[in-house]
Order: C-alpha cells, then sequence, then structure tokens
C-alpha cells in the first residue's frame, strides 16, 4: 500500500500516510488543531494519538486515565522500570520518556509491519531508553526478568478484540512475577452491555491482587454503551482519592470504583482461567463514529 508524504516534514501540509500492516490497515492521521500531532488508526479503529512536539500531552481519554495511573504511582520526575504489552504509536512510552527521563522501558507489539512505520514516521527520541520487541504479548512478558518492572500496562488489541490468553489469572500470574514489591500493573478493558467480559477481568484480577480500582465513563460503568475501562491492580493500596479527583476533572469525567462498590459491580463473576478464556467483546460500528 503506497503512502502519502512523510508527516515529520515542515513548513508544508501533510496528508494521511497508509500503509498495509500485520493487523490490517493502518492509517496515521493528522491532527488539524496540533502542528505534529497524529492519530493512529488500524482498519478503522482508533489505536493512539501522538504529539512529537509534546509527548506528554494525552488525547484519548483512556489514556489520560493511563497517565493519571503513571503519574500517581511514580512522582514526575522519577525514573521507573516499565513494560508496555501492546504498542500502537507507543503513546505511553513517549509519555513516561518525558515526565520521567531516564527510565527505562520495554514495549512489546506483535504487529512487526506496525512497529516499522511508526518507527519510521513518528520517530522516538534519541535518548527515550525504550526497547520495542515484536513478539506475542504474553510471550514477551515471559521474557522480562523476575521482579524487574515497577509498572506493567496493558494494552492490547487484535482485531479491537483483547486476545484470550491475555484476560486469566495465569496471564496475571506472569504479570506479578515480572513485578517488583509495589509494583502496579494497569489495564485498558473494552465491553459493552452487559458488561460480562469487565466484570469477570475484575474478578480475575481480585485473585491476584489485594488492592483494586476501575476507572470509566459513568454511562459504560452503567451498561449503556461500549467504552473502555481501565482497570489498576497493586499490593497495597492505591491513591484512590487523588485518582477520583482526576478521573473527575478530565474533559470526559470518569468515574472509580473500588473495594465494596466494586465487588458488588462483578455480580458474582468468577475468575477467568486459560481453559476457560475468551477474547473480549468486538465493538459495534457505532463505537468508531
Amino acid at each position: 500500500m503506497g503512502k502519502s508524504r512523510n508527516p515529520r516534514r515542515q513548513g508544508a501540509a501533510v496528508s494521511a500516510v497508509v500503509e498495509a500492516v500485520d493487523g490490517g490497515l493502518a492509517e496515521l492521521i493528522p491532527d488539524r488543531d496540533r502542528a505534529r500531532a497524529w492519530t493512529l488508526l488500524v482498519d478503522g479503529a482508533p489505536q493512539s494519538h501522538v504529539d512529537l512536539d509534546d509527548p506528554a500531552y494525552l488525547s484519548f481519554e483512556y489514556q489520560r486515565r493511563l497517565g493519571h495511573v503513571i503519574d500517581l504511582i511514580a512522582p514526575s520526575g522519577r525514573p521507573v522500570h516499565a513494560v508496555h504489552l501492546g504498542g500502537g504509536a507507543l503513546t505511553l512510552a513517549r509519555y513516561v520518556a518525558a515526565t520521567r527521563p531516564r527510565s527505562t522501558q520495554q514495549v512489546v507489539e506483535r504487529d512487526a509491519a506496525l512497529v516499522q512505520l511508526v518507527r519510521r514516521e513518528l520517530p522516538l527520541a534519541p535518548n527515550a531508553r525504550i526497547r520495542v520487541r515484536s513478539a506475542d504479548a504474553r510471550e514477551g512478558l515471559a521474557k522480562v526478568p523476575d521482579g524487574w518492572a515497577d509498572l506493567v500496562i496493558a494494552d492490547v488489541f487484535g482485531g479491537a478484540r483483547t486476545p484470550a490468553h491475555l484476560t486469566s489469572t495465569e496471564f496475571l500470574d506472569e504479570v506479578r512475577r515480572a513485578l517488583k514489591p509495589g509494583g502496579c500493573y494497569a489495564a485498558n478493558l473494552a465491553d459493552g452491555p452487559p458488561l460480562a467480559h469487565l466484570r469477570g477481568q475484575i474478578a480475575t484480577a481480585a485473585a491476584r491482587f489485594p488492592e483494586l480500582a476501575l476507572v470509566a465513563d459513568p454511562t459504560v460503568l452503567r451498561g449503556k454503551r461500549f467504552g473502555n475501562a481501565v482497570l489498576v491492580a497493586c499490593d497495597h493500596p492505591l491513591p484512590l482519592a487523588e485518582l477520583t479527583r482526576r478521573a473527575a476533572s478530565d474533559p470526559h469525567p470518569g468515574r472509580v470504583e473500588h473495594g465494596k462498590q466494586l465487588t458488588d459491580f462483578t455480580g458474582g463473576a468468577v475468575p477467568v482461567t486459560d481453559a476457560g478464556a475468551v477474547a473480549s467483546p468486538a465493538p459495534p460500528p457505532s463505537a468508531f463514529r
């Protein structure tokens, strides 16, 4: 698939970059309001937004919420070890590199062609210290040394669905193995009514982590529409008051559920194991309008 002129070119109007990747048709769409910002879509589904001039800017709702988690887990400026399962346009890895210089990060992205496209058209800063590995997320996670990561972020979608093998207690066992004591896991989940997948993922995380919180749009939590929810899991108490304040002050305010309310929200869902795991539900066409 041919592509248009390079989006890094300065002083001239630029148009979209369209290219076939392993996961479908990738498009890099220029942001009309920000000079060197781009939205990545794969088969029409929005994946990431990147501002090359300001990598600390997070446009997508769920990425802002993951940014809040990063900020509350690690003070600004303090280097961290981070693992990102799912790469997209490397938005959150860029965010960590910009806000916490000298951090060491590993990104695991199965789509090698997508990685090549992003690195060519939206290059990383030379000092970013981000290693990108083209591999299956669970296989890549297995190569992370025991107790290495301060933070593991899962944002993996294939055909707009989270693969089944990344939804189980066995997968979370690998996450816990890779985390340092006191480290945290955060996942971008997507579901719609009747929210069976989301409830099952909360029950699964609760089987492996003592402290949980969920951040989502209230309409998603009420089962009114398909959308994203950010699940945070740690082995120590979370900064819930500040997370609640930040989520409520976002352009699209989110609600934080935790404790008994979150347990009640699961509605008796049971943890997911490898034997019974299924991929997350596909979003309806209306989700991308």
